[in-house]
Order: C-alpha cells, then structure tokens, then sequence
C-alpha cells in the first residue's frame, strides 16, 4: 500500500508578508488585488482576519464591512515563488516524487523512504517541525494512502496541523465531509449531485456509480472511485515536466468594454502574450478559445478550428474577433475577456500546405514577431507594442499605457 502525504502551507501569502513585516501578525491583514484595476478580491488572509469572517475569494469592499481595521497590501508574487520554492526543495530531501499542486501545495510519495524516516506520519510530523524553525511558516498535511484523500488530511485540521486517513477510518473522516470538499467537485458538479440528494462524500460512495455516470459521464465514474477510496494516479517525480495541454490569458480592464472595438485592443493584447509563450516553448496551437464574462459576472466560452497550426497573434486574435462577432451581442457590457490557445504541436512539426495558405507572408510575420521577441527579452515589454493598443488608454492598466519606445503596427 502506498503511503502519500500532501503539503499545504497555511495561509501562503498573508504568512510570508508577516515574514517580512512581524507589525502584520497580530492585525487582521490580508493580501489582496488591485481595486483601482478592478481585481480588488481577497487572495490571502491571516488567522485575525479569518476571525472576522473575511474568505479567500471575496471583494475587498465586504471585507472592510466585516472588517474596517483590514490592512490590505499587493501581492509579491516573486518573493512568494522564492519562498514555496525553497520548501519544495526540502520535501525532496525525502523523496523525488514531489508534485506541485499551485505555488503552496505539493503531494509527496514516501512509500519507499520509510526505512530512512519512518511512518509516513512520522515524516509529516517532521516535515511540520522543519518547516516551522527553517522558513518560520506553517504547513498542515495529510497522510494517506492516495492523492485525493491526503488532500483531505490537509484541508481537515488547520493550521499546523498532521491527519492521517487510513483504510480503517476513512468512512468516519471522509464520509461525513460535505461533497464539494472532494477533488474536482466544483460548483456546477456539487448543484447536480444536491438535486439527487447527494450532500456528503459517503452520500456520493452509495451512490450507483452507473448512476453517476449517466448524470455526469466519466467525471461521474472517476468521483464515484474517489469518494471509495479508489485513486491509482500516481505523484509525478520532480524529474517530469508537465506537458503543456493549453496556453491562456484573461484580463480585466479598468473599465468594460462596451462594443467590438473595446474588445479588440484587448484581444490584440492577450494573443501577443499568449502567441509570445507559444513560441517561447516552440509550440502552435490549432485551437482558438475565447473566454467573455459579462458585467453581471455570466460567463461564455467558444472556440474554433484553425485551418492549420500558428503561433502568430494576428491570426489568433483575428480568430477570436470572429468567435465575438458570432456570439456576442453586446446585450450587456463585458467585464473580462480571456484567449486561450489549446491543441498544441511542436513548432518545427511538418504540416500539410493548402493553396489557399500565404507561407510567405506568414513566414515574415513570424520574423517580425521574433524579432519583437528578441527586443522585449532585452529592454522590457513595454519597449515595444502595437498602435492599436495606443487607441485608448482607458481600457489598459497604468502600466501598460507609459510611451512605448517604439510601435509595432500590421498590416
């Protein structure tokens, strides 16, 4: 049987700014977004905070009515890597299956060190211990005999905190927890399962699991599994690298965007971001995805076919005005928008040519994009853009809107 452990730093953010700011640690403070960008939401909070009701998630203006005292700073994203990063470091003095999770969660498979540390209790423990007198954080884990339940041992006690969930009692541990606290259950997922009745995982375990797998397909077999105990997926190594499936970027403007043309300096802008990631990892994508939120937070997704692989903006984003174009009326103004590029292939990968394909023109185009490339790498992202993203400042960041050293326009 396998012994697996999942690692949870407590409150990952709020923590490490506490590191470099002890005056934080017995305030109600938590780090949060921009409100002058609108992306004024909670990202972390400390244990005064939570004290007040204050969740991960919610707008900073119902933080401040639950707590007006709150003292909210920006994220440091950098200096959060640095420190997750350095912990990681450490889970592999115990094992080289170590998988990442976002930035401050990771599963480690010990199965095979317990002749070295012990139990797998015993390692969390000192794991737990470590943590705390080495990076002066907090980590609550897990112990159990696969993935998804040792992300429950984690979430079940914080913070600093170790619960393992054995074969003989994971009906009482596990059962009773509300459906949605397991993996992969979201929110449109648990709405389907109350409406049959199901409200906790071992509602979800007695459940026919050809049942579920009418109501929800093989997502419904796979929970079906996991609620039973029944995860065979492994902890990847730290040796593998992630096999990159999609690349995306979404943004939420300073204000919304009312028509086509507010959309399209966005869109320009998040195909040259996203286009620019795809040929840093020499890959195409043969699938265009857009991603429209309106101002009452309802929510769209399209996507379309290319006629063949690109890693070119100007296709991408033309792409994803003609899905706008398509489904969008502009019956309400939109809030985000978001592009994504899916169905990925190597760059240099031979593709069959069409009669109506301009290779030449596109085989200029990418040397321009190169080149542009080549200058943001050396000078900064904002050396270096398009005219139309100067056609209306209103809708860019204040970053995004400095004079730009030079302009890059298609045609």
């Amino acid at each position: 049987m396998r012994t697996v452990l999942h690692s949870d730093l407590n409150n990952c953010f709020a923590s490490i700014e506490s590191i470099a700011h002890p005056e934080y640690r017995k305030i109600p403070f938590a780090v949060g977004g921009d409100e002058e960008l609108r992306h004024g939401i909670i990202l972390a909070k400390n244990e005064c905070a939570k004290k007040y009701g204050i969740k991960t998630g919610e707008p900073l203006l119902s933080a401040r009515q639950k707590c007006p005292e709150l003292t909210v700073v920006k994220p440091n994203f950098e200096l959060y890597d640095t420190y997750c990063s350095a912990v990681r470091q450490m889970y592999s003095d115990y094992t080289d299956q170590v998988e990442a999770f976002g930035m401050d969660e990771c599963w480690l498979d010990v199965t095979g060190s317990a002749s070295l540390f012990g139990s797998g209790r015993s390692i969390a423990e000192e794991i737990r211990r470590r943590v705390k007198k080495e990076f002066d954080l907090t980590v609550s884990i897990g112990v159990s005999f696969n993935k998804v339940f040792a992300k429950l041992g984690s979430d079940y006690k914080k913070p600093d905190a170790v619960t393992e969930i054995t074969p003989e009692n994971y009906r009482e541990i596990v059962w009773p927890l509300a459906v949605e606290d397991l993996l992969f259950v979201g929110r449109a997922t648990k709405a389907k399962l109350n409406r049959i009745g199901v409200r906790t995982i071992g509602d979800l375990a007695n459940t026919s699991e050809n049942f579920l797998a009418t109501l929800l397909g093989k997502n419904g077999v796979m929970l079906y599994q996991y609620a039973n105990g029944r995860d065979a997926s492994p902890v990847r190594s730290l040796s593998e690298a992630d096999v990159i499936k999609s690349i995306g970027n979404s943004t939420t403007p300073p204000r919304d965007m009312q028509n086509e043309q507010d959309v399209n300096v966005i869109f320009h802008m998040l195909a040259e971001q996203v286009c620019r990631r795809l040929r840093s990892h020499a890959l195409k994508c043969s699938v265009v995805q857009i991603h429209l939120r309106s101002n009452e937070l309802t929510t769209m997704e399209r996507q379309m076919h290319l006629k063949s692989p690109t890693d070119l903006s100007d296709t991408v984003c033309a792409t994803a005005m003609e899905l706008l174009r398509e489904h969008y009326r502009f019956a309400l103004p939109l809030r985000s928008v978001g592009i994504r590029a899916a169905e990925l292939s190597e760059a240099d990968r031979p593709v069959q040519l069409t009669i109506y394909g301009d290779e030449e023109k596109e085989d200029k185009l990418r040397k321009i994009e190169m080149a542009k490339d080549a200058i943001i790498r050396k000078y900064g992202k904002e050396s270096i853009r398009r005219a139309v993203l100067l056609t209306d400042k209103t809708l860019l960041p204040q970053r995004e809107v400095s004079a730009p050293t030079s302009v890059f326009r298609s045609h």
